[in-house]
């Protein structure tokens, strides 16, 4: 879900590509829009259009206070330029002000009511707000207007997946997959599905596809860690453990994981080693469960 820009006299509607929800989506292209020739602008829809790719600069720049003040006055010159109602939902909602943002892209509908990546947006807005209902309706709808539209698939894949519809939810990120296949996402949730299903081969193949993808995830470090554990491959499960600290040295369950494969591997000193740097974590984050539990396993190996 990227911000959209326009350029003066015409060009095609671009949107650069960012983080959000946690996925990073391709580049996406709409339709070309007018030549200057073609249509008349106004001097007040041109300064428009010129606030709106101020704003967009301001957002490559990280300052997205000053980018939400940019398309604001983009909207005051041009009320009907869609961009900008939908660049100023997308800042607002990094800054966590999720009923401003939501305003936004309704808003942006109503200007243009074909505009799939709204729509997918405030899709994905309802499922970070609990509204599994409307995030429905929002992102099947962006899917009718843009079959090809893999964040929407991969939204709607996280809402099926939280109402229980593990078959569904996995054919819904499957088609993620394909047509976001540069998103590391939707093969990181299709191997957390694979787990609830007890299909460790799949699981394992869909965490290593997001690692191609994305070298420095983390979660999916991680993941196919806790998976080759749970299959007794203990000396890949502790080499993805460690892929994972490298990424994110506060990582507190990678390395309780990796205490739990030195003692498979009975390496009991280097077991105790990581499960207390694991405790001291837990501690920092204010995790008083998994610092209790971290402390048992710490006292079955001393």
């Amino acid at each position: 879900m990227g911000f959209v820009g326009l350029k003066r006299r015409g060009s095609a509607i671009a949107a650069i590509a960012i983080a959000a929800i946690g996925i990073a989506v391709p580049v996406w292209a709409g339709e070309r829009l007018p030549e200057a020739s073609e249509i008349a602008q106004t001097p007040a829809q041109l300064q428009a259009i010129d606030r709106l790719n101020q704003g967009l600069q301001l957002v490559q720049a990280s300052r997205v206070p000053a980018a939400i003040v940019a398309f604001r006055q983009a909207i005051q010159l041009d009320p009907f330029l869609a961009p900008a109602h939908y660049n100023l939902g997308l800042a607002l909602r990094q800054l966590g002000q999720l009923q401003p943002a939501g305003d936004a892209f309704v808003a942006a509908i109503r200007v243009d009511p074909e505009f799939a990546l709204a729509y997918a947006n405030l899709g994905a807005l309802m499922l970070e707000t609990n509204n599994l209902e409307q995030a429905t309706v929002y992102l099947e709808r962006a899917i009718k207007l843009d079959d090809e539209l893999g964040v929407a698939y991969y939204n709607l894949g996280l809402v099926q997946a939280q109402q229980g519809l593990t078959e569904e939810a996995i054919d819904t990120l499957q088609t993620a997959t394909r047509y976001s296949p540069n998103a590391p996402e939707p093969a990181y949730h299709l191997g957390r599905l694979y787990v609830l299903e007890g299909n460790t081969r799949r699981a394992k193949a869909a965490f290593r596809a997001a690692i191609d993808i994305n070298p420095r995830y983390a979660e999916a470090h991680y993941q196919l860690g806790a998976t080759l554990l749970t299959e007794g491959e203990l000396e890949d499960a502790l080499d993805a453990f460690r892929q994972a600290v490298e990424v994110a040295p506060s990582y507190a369950n990678a390395y309780y994981g990796a205490g739990l494969a030195f003692i498979g591997l009975n390496r009991p000193s280097e077991a105790l080693r990581v499960l207390e740097y694991a405790r001291q974590l837990y501690r920092t984050q204010n995790n008083p469960q998994w610092v209790d539990r971290t402390e048992q396993l710490i006292q079955q190996i001393r």
